[in-house]
């Protein structure tokens, strides 16, 4: 990629602007799994997904403070993977890059299923039809410069963040009988069993569900680095997004609980659907069959640029085919734009030909390597910040209770680990996702002997 002058934004025109950027982070983080799986977890915990949804926030606040103070004492190395190789070399590099790229080509051709299911309502063709046309809409939008990409997901996400503050401020006047025949607010939190119903293991087991639906605000510090000011746009960003969406998905799930009775709350169908129905809310359904589906399409737009450019990134690296880090005249990765594509069509197709044996083994084994890549992001701060720190240049970073708050956070992630080894239903996936991460490791290994 063309190295610009910072100090002369203008002559950048394909570049990715602040507003961009800033969407890109809300919309990587914020989709279906808020619109619809949110049901799920209030059914399985009550009012208490309120505290699970709190720690899984403070943990991505955590993670995203750390990469954005690694990236702003050493700006322009490229995505945190290049940090992750700083710090532990090129074997962890290639293993973080390669299984981060594994995890968004499972998201994106799982999300081109959904897409396609939701447009069956208005389109009547077959479900492997639809997915492949979303994918190629999406792929011809990646083709073009990026800031034709940032326009898009910048107005998508602004649907989801416009819904959901429209949904808050309905449902606060509803609490507060500005509109409508009021409704119970305590009788509904703490009238099914108290705020504990399932007990407080139910909280710690629906963790993991719900640390896989706020993951995805590193995006936009990739995204950044095709914006005038990089560094700038990075400090930003991370510093706040992480808060926003925090209190984005409490408010939203407080306001639920308030609206709606959560027993009655059904897991695979909306609780938003349902708390508006109750406020009376006209055309509840449809509108939010087009929230979730502009979700799913932003999901599917953020996959196929973040896989394209990590794929880019390993190739300038060795770590993948050169070619793949070849660019057009408007800076998009084409090619590698292609073979990330072609790889969501097929994990998209293994779900309609196979979806209780092939995709179910990509889900489980895609389904927590973020965790891994998580806490090679925390280890990594932890060696950049000691080296800084050792050589008089630790004045960029300023995280508290250092090195204390990190080895929290790894151990944080070490308990997801532990509470889904006990939770049945997640106990594969753990168990996959580990021995995927080892996989990686061991074919890095193998290619640096062979090198």
């Amino acid at each position: 990629m063309v190295d610009q002058d910072s100090s002369q934004p203008t002559t950048q025109p394909a570049g990715l602007r602040n507003r961009h950027i800033a969407m890109i982070a809300l919309g990587g983080i914020i989709g279906a799994g808020l619109f619809v799986g949110s049901s799920a977890a209030i059914a399985a915990t009550g009012p208490a997904v309120l505290l699970a949804f709190l720690a899984v926030g403070i943990l991505v606040i955590l993670v995203m403070r750390m990469l954005g103070e690694m990236v702003t004492a050493d700006p322009g190395r490229g995505s945190f993977v290049e940090y992750i190789r700083a710090a532990h070399g090129d074997r962890l590099g290639f293993t973080a890059g390669w299984l981060y790229w594994f995890f968004w080509v499972v998201v994106l051709g799982s999300e081109a299923i959904a897409g396609a299911i939701l447009l069956q309502d208005w389109i009547a063709l077959p479900v492997w039809v639809l997915s492949i046309a979303l994918i190629i809409v999406l792929k011809l939008v990646n083709f073009a410069a990026p800031r034709v990409f940032g326009e898009c997901e910048f107005w998508l996400s602004m649907i989801k963040v416009i819904s959901i503050v429209a949904f808050i401020g309905a449902a606060l006047l509803y609490v507060f009988h500005v509109f409508g025949p009021g409704v119970p607010v305590r009788e509904n939190v703490l009238g099914h069993g108290g705020f504990f119903p399932h007990g407080f293991v139910a909280v710690l087991s629906i963790i993991p569900t719900i640390l896989f639906t706020m993951m995805g605000s590193e995006i936009a510090t990739v995204a950044a680095a095709e914006s005038p000011e990089p560094g700038r746009n990075v400090a930003r960003v991370t510093r706040s997004i992480g808060t926003r969406v925090t209190l984005f998905y409490l408010a939203s799930v407080a306001m639920i609980l308030m609206v709606v009775p959560w027993p009655s709350v059904v897991p695979g169908r909306s609780p938003f659907v349902a708390a508006m129905d109750v406020m009376g809310v006209p055309g509840a359904g449809l509108l939010m069959r087009i929230v979730v589906l502009s979700a799913v399409l932003s999901c599917l737009n953020s996959s196929m640029y973040i896989t394209s450019r990590i794929l880019t990134e390993l190739a300038g690296s060795g770590d993948a085919p050169a070619v793949l880090a070849r660019t057009s005249t408007t800076q998009t990765p084409r090619l590698a734009i292609t073979v990330s594509s072609i790889a969501g069509t097929l994990v998209a197709f293994s779900s309609i030909l196979a979806p209780n044996t092939i995709f179910a083994f990509l889900l489980s084994c895609s389904g927590g390597v973020i965790l891994v890549v998580y806490c090679l992001i925390v280890s990594a701060y932890v060696q950049a910040r000691s080296k800084a720190e050792k050589t008089g240049q630790g004045e960029g970073f300023n995280l508290p209770l250092f090195p204390f708050c990190n080895y929290g956070t790894l151990l944080a992630v070490a308990f997801v680990f532990i509470a889904m080894m006990f939770n049945l239903e997640e106990r594969m996936t753990a168990i996959a996702s580990l021995g995927t991460s080892v996989f990686f490791f061991l074919l890095a290994s193998f290619r640096n002997r062979r090198a």
